[in-house]
């Protein structure tokens, strides 16, 4: 059992397959450079208002999108001024063929509970506490767990009734809560003991328990979660902290995206 650290890495994201890459390439080298969610992004809404099929878009109208500056005054491309122009007009459903595949690490349930309140656009695969034991004397050697930032931070003493000593002693928040985990974990250990089933002896592992989960999301539902989540926004901090941590990951690999979490967001 010990505290944990949240991580998140992500695993896979929406690509173009070689056969399409490779009839870009032919046609222009410029789009076969292209990030590979712009590409779709455009796909998508350019099928909506052109005469063009969807696998020939890219193809016939790239050239006038990719290789011309937004005619808008703003960043980027005409592409990126089509984008922006369609994220503003809230026709973010050409956004959900573009999604992401994370390993998310160390995470508490309180943090799950809220996270899967998101569900259209995510889909979940969590570590069950029903089959991993969490035992101190199993594989996992006991449950970790998170420990909210405000009582990491907090420095105030608090008298507690020490019952081994029979005596009221002062604790900060954060031995306070150790002990409590250290507590719970002697409970369920006991329980196990006792020939309890892991699925039973769960019910006393707390809200700071940690778990891991597989988690993916499309692009237009991760905007409007990262719009509500964001640090600033009144989310708590763990889960501001994983809204942060997933937008540096999708803008590390899609930078274009980067706009979008920045302001727009807040409109999706």
């Amino acid at each position: 059992m010990a505290e944990t650290k949240m991580n998140v890495e992500l695993m896979f994201h929406t690509q173009l397959s070689a056969k399409f890459k490779e009839k870009l390439r032919k046609s222009s080298e410029q789009l076969a450079d292209a990030h590979d969610g712009k590409i779709l992004a455009l796909t998508a809404i350019r099928t909506c208002y052109s005469a063009n099929k969807p696998s020939e878009i890219a193809i016939k109208e790239g050239a006038k999108y990719f290789g011309s500056a937004a005619s808008d005054g703003d960043s980027g491309s005409d592409a990126d001024r089509l984008i922006r122009q369609i994220v503003a007009s809230k026709h973010t459903s050409t956004l959900e063929g573009i999604a992401f595949n994370f390993a998310i690490e160390g995470v508490s349930r309180a943090l799950l509970a809220q996270l899967t309140r998101h569900r259209a656009g995510f889909s979940f695969s969590v570590q069950s506490q029903r089959y991993v034991k969490m035992g101190s004397g199993d594989r996992s050697g006991g449950f970790d767990y998170v420990v909210p930032e405000k009582v990491s931070r907090s420095t105030k003493e608090t008298p507690f009734y020490n019952v081994a000593e029979s005596r009221v002693t002062g604790h900060t928040a954060e031995e306070l809560f150790e002990t409590a985990m250290t507590t719970v974990q002697e409970c369920y250990d006991a329980l196990r003991d006792a020939g309890i089933p892991a699925e039973d002896a769960r019910a006393v592992l707390p809200q700071s328990a940690s778990t891991n989960l597989v988690m993916k999301v499309n692009l237009r539902a991760l905007l409007d979660f990262y719009a509500k989540r964001r640090k600033g926004n009144g989310a708590q901090a763990e889960i501001a902290d994983l809204a942060e941590a997933l937008r540096r990951e999708v803008v590390e690999v899609e930078p274009w995206t980067a706009q979008f979490f920045e302001g727009v967001s807040a409109s999706v």
